[in-house]
This record gives structure tokens, C-alpha cells and sequence, in this order.
């Protein structure tokens, strides 16, 4: 198992609820294959830049542990979900 940060901006647009439940399914995206070490969630900021027409995103960091595989399929779902704005996956 390696260790991973994963940082996402989510979309602001669709309310708090519909963050907080992006938030848990990632949560539990990242819980079923390996191990959830933490979870930071810095809230609603300004964007450097627009993104789809939007200026403020919702930032999450996440650290866990997972076999080397994982990375790329958390990258591929996040990419085709609705309200996930930019991902951005390292290995520690």
C-alpha cells in the first residue's frame, strides 16, 4: 500500500446538501479500497480563475493508503461527476 493526497474542488452552485453528499460519496469511494487517514475540508474560497462560469469552488484534502491501481480509477470517477470542478491526485 502507498501512501496518497487527493485534493478536489467541488462546484458551489447546487447547495450545501448536494456538496456534503459529493463529499461523502468520495469518502466512501475512497474508504472501500484502502484506508481513509484523513480528511480536511478547507470550505468555500474564491478560485483563481472561473471555472464553468463559477468563481468560488469547495476544497477537500484527503490523505489515505491504497493499493497503486486505485489512484487512477478515483481519477476517472472523478472526472466524469457532476460538481467535481478540478482533482488533483500525488503520491506522498
Amino acid at each position: 500500500m502507498a501512501n496518497y493526497e487527493t485534493m478536489f474542488v467541488l462546484s458551489v452552485a447546487n447547495g450545501e446538501e448536494a456538496t456534503a453528499a459529493m463529499v461523502e460519496k468520495v469518502k466512501a469511494l475512497v474508504s472501500a479500497n484502502g484506508t481513509l487517514d484523513s480528511v480536511d475540508e478547507w470550505g468555500k474560497r474564491k478560485l483563481a480563475y472561473p471555472i464553468d462560469d463559477e468563481t468560488e469552488g469547495y476544497y477537500v484534502l484527503m490523505n489515505y493508503s491504497c493499493e497503486p491501481q486505485f489512484p487512477a480509477e478515483l481519477d476517472r470517477v472523478c472526472k466524469i461527476t457532476d460538481g467535481i470542478l478540478r482533482t488533483l491526485i500525488i503520491k506522498k
